[in-house]
């Protein structure tokens, strides 16, 4: 079987602050805009906002699904932690730091950059 996952979507209750959240965090505009679903490709990665009320949808908020964002080293991801609801601390696990954060929203997302020559400040 050939499997390829592209795209994923996260529930917002309100898509105007959740596009707002994300086009902050990722430092890019939002690539489809729209009051029920609206995307922003991340290197080639559909990452989708569904307003689920607005489609009479209910829905479970927290760590029951993780998306991962991965950055290029432990200072952009420590600058990306600032302001945000830490749910998980700086931890390095293995290879690589690890932190995760609360969006907008409620949803929880994972950080992680590699474990590089550098110590922790």
């Amino acid at each position: 079987m050939k499997c390829y996952i592209r795209s994923l979507y996260l529930c917002v209750f309100n898509m105007e602050r959740a596009i707002a959240f994300y086009e902050t965090f990722f430092e890019q505009p939002v690539t489809v805009k729209d009051d029920i679903y609206s995307v922003f490709d991340i290197n080639g990665f559909r990452l989708g906002l569904f307003a689920f009320e607005k489609m009479k949808e209910t829905h479970v908020f927290g760590n029951n699904c993780l998306p991962s964002i991965e950055v290029e080293n432990v200072d952009v991801l420590k600058h990306k932690l600032k302001g945000q609801k830490i749910v998980f601390p700086i931890t390095q696990i293995g290879t690589n730091w690890v932190a995760e954060f609360e969006d907008s929203e409620g949803n929880h997302m994972e950080i992680t950059s590699p474990v590089d020559s550098l110590q922790m400040k």
